[in-house]
């Protein structure tokens, strides 16, 4: 892990805002769903590479430019935390977002991208976190960073609270829809208009959500500091790399029985045995629940949607253990058993109140987010997508978060996997052993 160095390699931050072109008005306030809330200890960081060749010419007024009408159209990522009857909610006040100005004066693009292990938060994203004035805090940070060979990184850093990952890419693809002058839609699909009589649920006393971990009371500073602090490791497998991984894991299985089960569970499957061999030195060991987290709506759809959190959460279980399982026997667990948890978890968060509880949902359980269908390559610079984009996330348990993503395309193949383990440090140590020694992924 190289954050210490990279964030010391980025220099020369300066500030500003950015508000929406137009004034929002009244009446125009986000309602803040029980999964909303269950994910507001949680932040999204995403950075993404371009080559000099994708930003000549460019400069930060005509990448802040777009900005004012992006945020016309996205008026509640404008907004500021504020609460009704001890309930939070987004005040869509066009409070603004953040523009971070940075420059990486000493590394190329490429040398950065060489640096091991090198993930999305590690200077290229800034570090932001609601609260302790909640009622100020920006939504949502977006920082330019340029590199001496004239190449740039995008960085994001959006809170959870107000969308999911693919909130978050479609927030950003439509800036570069903007900036290069392509229609975007006039208005957006709002759902979750501040509604004075929140829905409520007749609490399940039967049965609670195990994909949530109740956390110390946060007040207002929205950030966990209960848990070992995590590192993230990024492993890149090209797409021969994920045939070969693939062909292995399932050579036992039948094409009718392997053909039901995606690369996302195989990959999970992989990461839950590994977890599970680690013994006592992992939080992981001897679990037999998971969580994992997908996608509910076609990602295409989110462009025209206002932010929010529609993927789902559910858990999988296990009646055996993981660490002596065969791999597919897992993979298939995680693609025909998984509970969808979505429900319960707005049950619990209204049966505590208006304001629900504090809690992580990504470390909870160990956790495997499915974001292979996230548009990431889609932001192009001047028809050029990124060398490379990655996304993590902050706020994680220490029991641990697998994020598996799209990896940048290669010629004449499919795209291979980007694979983000978030763990405690030593457990990621040992992680990073078993991988290497099973499955020469390094």
């Amino acid at each position: 892990m190289v954050s210490a160095t990279s964030r010391a390699a980025v220099t020369g931050t300066r500030l500003s805002s950015v508000v929406p072109a137009s004034v929002t008005g009244e009446n125009k306030d986000r309602h803040l769903t029980g999964l909303d809330l269950a994910m507001k200890l949680h932040y999204i960081r995403a950075v993404y590479f371009f080559d000099s060749k994708a930003v000549e010419g460019l400069t930060i007024y005509d990448l802040k430019k777009p900005m004012f009408p992006l945020l016309r159209l996205y008026y509640p990522v404008s907004g500021r935390i504020r609460r009704r009857d001890g309930r939070p909610f987004i005040k869509c006040n066009d409070g603004g977002v953040r523009i971070v100005e940075a420059h990486c004066p000493d590394w190329t693009v490429e040398e950065w991208l060489r640096l091991p292990a090198t993930a999305a938060d590690d200077g290229g994203a800034f570090d932001q976190v609601l609260g302790p004035d909640l009622g100020f805090s920006p939504l949502v940070y977006v920082q330019f960073t340029w590199f001496n060979c004239g190449g740039l990184s995008v960085g994001l850093s959006w809170a959870h609270v107000l969308g999911d990952p693919f909130s978050a890419s479609a927030f950003l693809n439509t800036w570069a829809h903007l900036l290069h002058g392509h229609a975007t839609p006039d208005s957006l699909h709002q759902p979750g208009l501040l509604d004075p009589s929140p829905p409520r649920f007749r609490p399940n006393n039967k049965k609670k959500p195990s994909s949530l971990k109740l956390v110390d009371p946060v007040g207002d500073s929205w950030r966990a500091t209960s848990f070992a602090k995590t590192r993230t490791h990024t492993f890149r497998l090209t797409a021969q790399q994920l045939n070969d991984v693939i062909s292995r894991a399932t050579a036992g299985a039948s094409p009718a029985a392997a053909a039901k089960v995606s690369r996302f569970d195989v990959l999970s499957a992989i990461l839950w045995k590994s977890m599970a061999k680690l013994g006592e030195d992992s939080a992981a060991a001897g679990l037999r629940t998971v969580t994992v987290c997908w996608n509910k709506s076609p990602a295409a759809g989110r462009e025209r949607e206002a932010p929010s959190n529609e993927m789902a959460v559910g858990t999988v279980g296990a009646d055996f253990e993981a660490a002596k399982s065969e791999v597919f026997e897992l993979a298939e667990l995680i693609a025909e058993k998984k509970e969808d948890e979505s429900e319960l978890i707005e049950e619990a968060m209204a049966a505590e109140g208006g304001g629900g509880f504090d809690c992580v949902v990504y470390g909870a359980n160990l956790t495997f987010v499915n974001l292979g269908k996230a548009k990431i390559y889609e932001l192009e610079m001047k028809g050029r997508k990124p060398i490379f984009a990655n996304c993590t996330i902050r706020g994680v348990g220490e029991v641990g978060t697998v994020l598996v993503l799209p990896g940048p395309a290669e010629e004449g193949e499919e795209s291979g996997k980007v694979v983000n383990v978030i763990l405690p440090a030593k457990q990621l140590a040992g992680l990073r052993d078993e991988l290497r020694k099973s499955w020469g992924i390094v």
